[in-house]
């Protein structure tokens, strides 16, 4: 009697690759108090993004689709599993440095993208591929990318590593020349909580 032959679908990588971000050490020319790494940074990243399309929405007259962008930013450091973290200093020397390595980032893309079956891939490029993003959403997401790293600038003063006191002093420079009213908003009401012990966050 035959046995009917159960035809398996082939094995995708592409998860197992991506959860490797959680090995990619961040802020690799400095020394660090608090080590982060490039998975932790994307989650950080994606919270932040979706609030301040939240805010957007609900205090400026906005109307972007906040879980669209939650999840392009869970995505949005998904290169550097290929890559590797690049310095900012680094990447962006120069318009050389910059553009070399934006034709890296995009041929990465498409090395993720082709890691999934093909089923998948065309659901998966909008969030995989930056270039795709509307404006308003790179626009958001490269801030919560920014806050991100000014909070972990804070972090690291905190901790006593006075390394970081340039960084945090450019990045917050940054975000108050954008003057994104979503990120006044945030560092308003949301950012000073990040300095207060556990126990004061509770009452």
């Amino acid at each position: 009697m035959k046995r009917n032959v159960v035809n398996k679908r082939p094995l995708s990588h592409f998860f197992a690759y991506v959860a490797r971000l959680r090995w990619i050490r961040r802020w690799g020319l400095m020394r660090n108090a608090i080590e982060e790494n490039v998975a932790t940074h994307s989650w950080e990243v994606a919270t932040l993004a979706h609030a301040l399309a939240l805010i957007r929405n609900r205090h400026f007259d906005g109307d972007v689709n906040a879980d669209r962008i939650a999840t392009a930013a869970l995505y949005h450091d998904a290169t550097e599993v290929i890559t590797g973290d690049l310095p900012t200093p680094v990447k962006y020397h120069s318009k050389v440095m910059r553009e070399a390595f934006g034709d890296v980032e995009h041929k990465a893309e498409s090395e993720l993208l082709a890691l999934l079956p093909a089923s998948l891939q065309g659901a998966f490029a909008p969030y995989i591929r930056e270039s795709t993003w509307p404006e308003q959403e790179r626009v958001l997401i490269k801030a919560a990318d920014r806050l991100s790293a000014w909070l972990k600038c804070q972090a690291e003063i905190q901790a006593g590593n006075r390394e970081f006191e340039p960084a945090a002093d450019q990045i917050l420079a940054r975000l108050q020349e954008e003057a994104l009213p979503e990120v006044l908003y945030f560092l308003e009401v949301f950012a000073p909580s990040y300095q207060r012990p556990l126990d004061h966050l509770l009452e």
